[in-house]
């Protein structure tokens, strides 16, 4: 056939571009020109496709219009038609920079060599054999295996997701039952491993490589839920990151590696391209929240501390301990300051520069903290601490990012990374790191925590704690590391249903959940959480088995953690019975304790007794430690005025109140101080939110100036804020050695005492350990070890352990707040390390009272009748001298006293405002010795008056006396109080419930906030009930009172004696 004139030569394969065009664009046919011969006629079918093209591209325009039209219809605004174009344009945009992304990529990854080629101007060579990289190899024989594998792995793919995942996504809800997956193809494009770095000199059981992978896939995984007819999926995605592979433990036999162990050791990066439903997840602004919102998924599954496991060897021991091991130590960053930062903030258009608005991100794997800001500073200075698990060395990097607060985007100032390698290495790393990609410097501090099995570690590192100035959170003393494996037998619901159980964990306000085991009653987890513990002698661990509800409690448990204290390694692997649960109920754990110990040069952990002047409140002789100075050991050579003394080194949180600007607390807190120079009370304001707290301010005292004053009211001004101010009241007080005045402490402080306090203390307890003699030897032991527990109520110390003598000699003190001075007793036990109990001691507080100057000094023998020890025990009263006592106390001589100088600080009650002869007042009309006998059926004891700063009418239930006994059994009382004539929960305020007794003591405070001609106008009824039955609901009335507040002195606050009556009557007193 001949060619025709306008037909040129046929372009060859090099000529024809990588990339055509769209053939409807420009058909073959519409280039070439018509055969003279034919007559001029054109071809017909370019013609043709010329035409369908054009009809094709004129009915797209069209239906752009029918949303115009559609609005203009139903009357809508063209506000909508807006809205949904932008919307439009914007899932456009995202999808178009996707594609465009995903393109690149695979770009790259094809034309790998001669893009690397040509960026070394090597033309088309390879690179030369002599050409390597020291840290990262090369590993192309691996993926020419992966590139082999690529397509069966996508049968094991589709035969998982069809086999495994869909039948478990169906059984999680109702409405997925029709779920299923349409197609799952992994394409043709296999994952890539850019290079291979293994790394020596780890442990010789375990081989360790990081390979840096790259995935530009052509995948598609469809999904649908028929019922809903609901489409969705994935086409194409990208995966970049580090994944670590660990190959241990190894072993003797084939295959010579047990498991492996495969994670990422930081955040991979994720591009994915969605289809179907999951279209709309493109739309800008729900993009970015998608991307994040997986890449916590993959976080939760495959980042570090979490891992996949994949057992080679049946039978493989330790799986829990591979799967989640212990951390390798933990980081105590202290983000102290920043200085020459960059000004970002402009004013005037620019014309005027600011400075900046500075705070840090703080970064180790997943855990990330935020630090406050400080406005307007260029050197901010920070002074908060951290601490983070690393679990990886070499590999994990702390990294600190500085940023300027705006209110739209904040600007980057600058960012730090610090292999932890380099801390492991230097143990304490102090220095100024410079700012990439900025200008400064941040200034950190880092120390190395060791995780010790030693239980006789802890208390040094508690004594070093309470000496750490530390916020926002105070200085960790321990990790629990709790493996959760599985259940057996919990109680089905109702109607004979398998429970969904899951598992939450808490430590004091720190709560973790497992994840839900669907339809079974004897559920499998194996999970691992970690806590932070800063005092494990006190600590508990709180287990609630749930159904996924949350509504229904499938079981309970409360471990004390100082039983792990006396576990060995510091070690429980064992069944534990659950509570409120089915009689076969039951939940295995495995829970490790580890003592966080700083192993420095630097710290010095005080083990002597230094000098008398080492406790002058005016000495600077501080001692090089942590972050701040360490305690000195209380010096004693022999018992003298200078025991009974403990650092302040605890925090308290008080209530919330909500959305108010001008918030009142009224709240008590007491703490036992010592001399220590440079201490300061140290306050800080938050907004709590759901996320996290905003910063308020903060507000410090020198604990010196309350010392010396005695006193301290007023308003301080909040610092690091613009405004803001916090009335704060300190009292020092200072133990006086009589009982004269007990009585009169305790109704005060039953009076001062609010509702969100705790019970204030009524007395201070010093107790001198000296020494102990003749201990009995157990039976195939040759030595001793002993060591002693002290306790009062729900405090504890324990001395440190004297090895192999029976005559240790401990030279220690410790100090207690008492509540109950008649009632509350001290228990000791002197234990032997790993021999257990060799003698205790029970001293009951009420033989001080007695005692000549509240003291006992002298041996006491133990209980077992072998053995004693030499300890004095000094009690002291807690008189305030700015409430009023001090009018009705016996004089006293100070010479006299033996107690030691150092005061109690009480962060005093902020309400007592009222002058001292309001409380004398209250104080001269208690318990009259001319009371009137009880009436038949018994009398309560009220304390009523009126809180006019606060607005509030407070009532304190004492007790009730010679209650009528009804049955065979004494009465279960409580008292019920209403304020007429509202008979709602609201003004509803009820007691705790005594047991058995006809003279019930409560000592609880109500209050109702209501304006005082309102309360004068109100009736209060009181009524003393009992529950009549175990399983009945109904209430036994015993007596009631109705008090006409009209007719009542509120002013006064006077406890009285009322006597019950039955319904019909009303109380008198």
């Amino acid at each position: 056939m001949e060619r025709s004139p306008g037909e040129g030569p046929s372009p060859s394969p090099m000529d024809q571009p990588s990339a055509p065009s769209d053939p409807t664009d420009q058909p073959p046919a519409a280039h070439a020109k018509p055969d003279p011969g034919s007559g001029g006629q054109p071809a017909g079918p370019g013609a043709a496709g010329e035409a369908l093209a054009v009809l094709t591209s004129f009915g797209r325009r069209l239906l752009v219009l029918i949303p115009v039209y559609l609005a203009g219809a139903v009357g809508l605004s063209v506000g909508f038609v807006l809205f949904g174009l932008a919307l439009y344009l914007g899932w456009r945009r995202v999808r178009d920079e996707k594609e465009r992304s995903l393109r690149a990529a695979r770009q790259l990854l094809d034309d790998e060599e001669q893009l690397t080629a040509k960026t070394l101007y090597m033309s088309h060579r390879e690179l030369p054999a002599w050409v390597s990289f020291p840290d990262v190899e090369k590993a192309e024989w691996l993926n020419k295996i992966v590139a082999q594998v690529w397509p069966f792995l996508g049968q094991y793919m589709e035969k998982l997701l069809a086999e495994t995942v869909a039948p478990a996504v169906r059984g999680s809800n109702p409405h997925l039952q029709t779920f299923t997956f349409t197609r799952v193809e992994l394409g043709e494009k296999p994952l890539r491993i850019i290079g291979v770095k293994v790394h020596p000199g780890q442990r010789k059981e375990q081989i360790l490589l990081d390979l840096n992978i790259s995935y530009v896939g052509d995948v598609q995984i469809d999904v649908e839920v028929k019922k809903y007819f609901c489409k969705a999926g994935v086409k194409g995605m990208q995966l970049h990151g580090v994944l670590r592979v660990i190959l241990e433990p190894l072993i003797g036999d084939l295959p010579f590696v047990g498991a492996v162990s495969m994670f990422f050791i930081r955040r991979p990066t994720l591009d994915i391209n969605w289809t179907g439903m999951t279209n709309l997840l493109d739309i800008p602004g729900l993009s970015s929240l998608s991307d994040t919102m997986i890449m916590d998924s993959i976080a939760a599954f495959l980042v570090l501390p979490n891992r996949l496991l994949v057992p080679l060897v049946p039978d493989l021991q330790d799986v829990a301990q591979l799967r989640s091991p212990l951390p390798r130590g933990i980081i105590r960053i202290h983000l102290l300051a920043a200085r020459g930062l960059s000004s970002k903030d402009k004013y005037v258009k620019g014309l005027i520069e600011g400075k900046s608005d500075p705070y840090a991100l703080v970064r180790l794997g997943t855990q990330t903290f935020c630090s406050r800001v400080i406005d307007e500073e260029l050197n901010p200075q920070w002074g908060e601490t951290y601490e983070v698990m690393v679990h990886e060395v070499p590999g994990q990097e702390i990294e600190v990012e500085v940023f300027d607060k705006d209110p739209d985007k904040d600007d980057f100032l600058g960012r730090m990374k610090l292999d932890v390698g380099k801390v492991l290495q230097a143990s304490v790393l102090d220095d100024w790191f410079p700012l990439q990609g900025g200008q400064g410097q941040v200034h950190l501090r880092l120390e190395w925590l060791s995780l010790l099995s030693d239980a006789e570690k802890l208390e040094q590192v508690l004594q070093w704690n309470w000496g750490v100035s530390s916020r926002p959170d105070p200085p960790s003393a321990a990790i629990l590391v709790v493996y959760l494996d599985r259940a057996q037998d919990l109680p089905l619901k109702k109607g004979n249903k398998e429970p969904n159980p899951m598992v939450q964990l808490s430590i004091q306000d720190v709560t973790q959940e497992s994840k839900a085991v669907y339809s079974t009653n004897c559920p499998v987890w194996e999970e691992a959480f970690r806590f932070f513990l800063q005092d494990p002698q006190s600590q508990e661990l709180d287990v609630q088995v749930k159904d996924d509800s949350r509504a229904l409690t499938l079981g309970a448990l409360t471990l004390p953690l100082a039983r792990l204290l006396t576990a060995p390694e510091l070690i429980l692997d064992q069944w534990f019975q659950l509570s409120s649960s089915g009689p076969n109920s039951r939940l295995y754990m495995k829970l490790v304790m580890r003592i966080l110990y700083l192993d420095s040069s630097e710290i010095c952990f005080p083990t002597v007794p230094g000098c008398p002047g080492a406790w002058d409140v005016d000495s600077e002789n501080p001692q090089r430690g942590s972050s701040v100075d360490a305690p000195p050991r209380p010096c004693h050579t022999t018992p003298d005025s200078q025991f009974g003394t403990e650092l302040a080194g605890r925090s308290f949180r008080s209530h919330v109140v909500r959305e108010d600007l001008n918030p009142r607390w009224n709240e008590v807190f007491e703490v036992i101080v010592t001399s220590v120079p440079g201490q300061e009370l140290e306050v800080e304001v938050f907004d709590k939110d759901l996320d996290k707290d905003d910063f308020l301010g903060r507000c410090k005292v020198r604990l010196t100036t309350v010392l010396n004053s005695g006193f301290l009211d007023e308003w301080l001004t909040l610092e690091d804020v613009p405004s803001g101010r916090l009335h704060l009241r300190l009292e020092r007080l200072t133990p006086r050695p009589t009982a004269a005045e007990l009585e009169e402490v305790l109704q005060v402080n039953s009076l001062i005492q609010t509702q969100k306090s705790a019970e204030l203390a009524a007395a201070l307890l010093s107790i001198y350990m000296e020494r102990a003699e003749d201990l009995p030897l157990r039976k195939g032991t040759k030595h001793l070890s002993p060591y002693a527990t002290l306790t009062v109520g729900d405090s504890s110390h324990k001395t440190k352990t004297i090895s192999q003598t029976s005559a240790p000699v401990w030279d220690e003190s410790a100090s207690f707040l008492i509540r109950k001075p008649h009632t509350e007793s001290l228990e000791l036990q002197v234990r032997g390390e790993g021999t257990g109990v060799l003698g205790s001691l029970s001293l009951p507080l009420s033989e001080l009272l007695v005692a000549d100057q509240l003291c006992l000094d002298r041996w006491f023998t133990l209980s077992s009748g072998q053995g004693q020890v030499l300890l004095r025990a000094q009690l002291g009263i807690l008189v305030s001298q700015h409430s009023g006592v001090e009018a009705h106390s016996h004089s006293y001589s100070h010479s006299s006293s033996s107690l030691s100088e150092e005061p109690e600080l009480s962060g005093g009650p902020p309400h007592i405002t009222s002058s001292a002869p309001e409380l004398r007042q209250r104080l001269t009309h208690v318990d009259s010795p001319l009371e009137a006998p009880a009436g038949p059926l018994g009398q309560v004891k009220l304390t009523l008056w009126y809180y006019s700063e606060e607005r509030k009418l407070v009532s304190i239930v004492h007790g009730c006396r010679s209650l009528r006994q009804n049955g065979r059994d004494p009465p279960d009382p409580y008292v019920s109080l209403l304020l007429l004539p509202d008979k709602n929960r609201g003004t509803k305020r009820r007691t705790s419930q005594k047991k058995r007794t006809l003279s019930p003591e409560f000592n609880e405070r109500f209050e109702w906030e209501l304006p005082l001609d309102e309360a004068q106008r109100r009736k209060l009824d009181v009524s003393v009930k009992s529950n009549s039955s175990f399983m009945s609901r109904e209430r036994e009335l015993l007596g009631k009172v109705q008090l006409d507040l009209a007719e009542t002195d509120l002013s006064q606050g006077v406890a009285r004696w009322y006597d019950l009556m039955d319904n019909k009557d009303k109380g008198s007193s």
